[in-house]
């Protein structure tokens, strides 16, 4: 038996920066929130499905707060929508701090979360970073 060499390697990327170069799946997830937002009748709803929904919800939401962190860091600190992204973000970081429940009102709540984070995310790419505006 011969040992074949790997052709598997290991990322360490603690800063994030593949990640950040990667797109979001967003309309994917934009659907699900409106799904999730519109929903009137729940009673066929399982908790096991309502659970699901929830945890995917909220991994998105992490996912869209991280890159709003990243983009809102590299903006200058007397930008307005920087001071607002901030604000947001320690509403975020407090909302997923609490777990994810198999309810309609948690999946409501997440939806409405990645939402609001998609919201100020565009906000936030529409200004050029400190970079691009320094000489």
């Amino acid at each position: 038996m011969t040992d074949a060499p790997s052709t598997r390697a290991v990322l360490h990327d603690p800063n994030g920066a593949i990640e950040a170069q990667l797109p979001l799946d967003r309309e994917p997830h934009l659907s699900l929130v409106k799904a999730v937002l519109a929903w009137t009748d729940t009673t066929e709803l399982r908790e096991s499905d309502l659970a699901q929904i929830a945890l995917q919800l909220t991994g998105h939401a992490q996912i869209v707060a991280a890159d709003l962190r990243r983009r809102a860091t590299d903006l200058p600190q007397y930008i307005k929508r920087r001071a607002l992204a901030d604000v947001v973000l320690a509403e975020a970081d407090r909302r997923l701090s609490m777990s994810a429940q198999g309810t309609v009102a948690c999946c409501q709540n997440r939806a409405r979360l990645v939402r609001a984070l998609y919201e100020h995310l565009d906000r936030v790419a529409g200004v050029a970073p400190r970079a691009a505006t320094t000489p």
